[in-house]
């Protein structure tokens, strides 16, 4: 697919630049760091001294006025945009052809805040991965090692360019969706006595890593960084680099380790960063006290655990059932106290109302508001009462019988 980066083209760098220059916008101030350090002084005072750095900006890798971007040339009838090659007669592949990389990155000289730096969630430059970026301080990307904390969706990669469904047949280009993929296949390296020490200098340049493979026969290695962004960084600056010699690496995404060892690893580290998330949710406190880590939390729950059976100890079950249970309590107290605070506020609001209607009442009517009140607490009790009816004995009328 087509880079979403693009340097100055030919035609504007033809006009004065100024790239090279400091820019002395406020958008572009330097950004300072901060960090705070407790010391002791003569009189074993503790004293906290913040330290205040700079940053420094970026440089541009490369003369802006050398740089050109010339597009590959066609080897093929049709431009697939989903697999970026040509197809229908090429016979040349990039990641196989044997042609080195025009620059290459180096972090301890070029990295430095860019205008990206004012902006959250920005991406990092491509090009300075590749050691090729010409515009330095006014860089609309990243110009720094990925870390921890830079986070993106799962279909796009550190660079801000799209991932596919699939692997290409080469397992080049950005990669896939589907699978987080953080190990690199590294060819082509010349084999020497300590290629292992070479391969994990060259590379450890680009982030932690967690594990290196080396085929000292076949010249290949296959390397697993801790985050994956670090893994795609990687692959981008050691495309057609060389370590010690004149060799040229084949960079490429790894396939599935088969291998069930590396199976059970990745599933128990996917299982420690979701416990991970779940201690960072949780209180500290409830954590210590489930890890065992809080030795009078663990006191109190054995003495309470035992619910007066000596030697029982509740377990987890029983813990969580009586936690639920009282959580369940304390949130039906809280909306009862709640309901009862609103009924109360309704009745409030009727009585000011009856009041103030009254109030009116004794105003404007015929009686005063003392009277209302006398009023207010008499029971009027009714005087003309109707007296019961007199029961006698049953005559009949109309009736010519003599029994009636």
């Amino acid at each position: 697919m087509a880079e979403v980066q693009s340097p100055p083209t030919q035609t504007a760098l033809a006009t004065p630049d100024t790239s090279l220059e400091p820019s002395t916008s406020t958008e572009l101030a330097p950004i300072t760091t901060e960090q705070t350090i407790i010391t002791t002084n003569a009189e074993g005072k503790k004293v906290k001294k913040i330290i205040r750095r700079k940053r420094r900006p970026a440089r541009p890798q490369v003369d802006p006025a050398t740089f050109k971007t010339d597009a590959p040339p066609p080897t093929g009838t049709i431009f697939n945009i989903w697999y970026n090659k040509w197809s229908g007669g090429d016979r040349e592949d990039k990641y196989l052809s044997k042609t080195a990389a025009q620059g290459r990155c180096n972090v301890a000289k070029d990295s430095g805040y860019t205008k990206a730096d004012r902006t959250p969630g920005s991406y990092f430059c491509l090009f300075f991965a590749r050691g090729i970026c010409p515009k330095g301080i006014d860089c609309e990307y990243l110009h720094r090692l990925p870390t921890v904390t830079d986070i993106f969706p799962s279909n796009i990669d550190c660079f801000g360019r799209d991932k596919h469904s699939d692997y290409r047949d080469d397992m080049g280009g950005v990669g896939s969706f589907q699978r987080q993929n953080r190990t690199l296949y590294v060819g082509r390296i010349h084999v020497t006595d300590d290629i292992e020490e070479i391969v994990a200098r060259h590379f450890q340049e680009w982030g932690q890593i967690e594990r290196i493979r080396v085929l000292t026969a076949r010249g290949v290695a296959f390397i697993t960084y801790l985050n994956e962004a670090n893994s795609q960084f990687a692959k981008e600056a050691m495309a057609h680099q060389s370590l010690d010699h004149t060799e040229i690496l084949n960079v490429r995404w790894a396939t599935v380790d088969p291998n069930p060892a590396s199976a059970k690893r990745e599933a128990a580290r996917i299982e420690e960063q979701a416990a991970e998330a779940i201690r960072k949710a949780l209180p500290a406190a409830y954590v210590a006290e489930i890890e065992g880590r809080d030795p009078e939390q663990k006191k109190r729950r054995k003495i309470e655990g035992g619910f007066g059976l000596e030697g029982y100890e509740a377990p987890d079950e029983v813990w969580h059932a009586k936690e639920k249970s009282e959580w369940e309590a304390a949130r039906d107290v809280e909306a009862g106290g709640a309901k009862m605070r609103e009924e109360g506020d309704v009745q409030g609001q009727l009585e000011q109302e009856v009041q103030a209607q009254q109030s009116q009442q004794g105003e404007n009517g015929i009686f005063s508001s003392s009277t209302l009140a006398v009023l207010k607490g008499y029971t009027a009790m009714p005087t003309n009462k109707r007296p019961a009816p007199v029961t006698g004995p049953l005559v009949g009328y109309g009736s010519d019988e003599d029994s009636d």
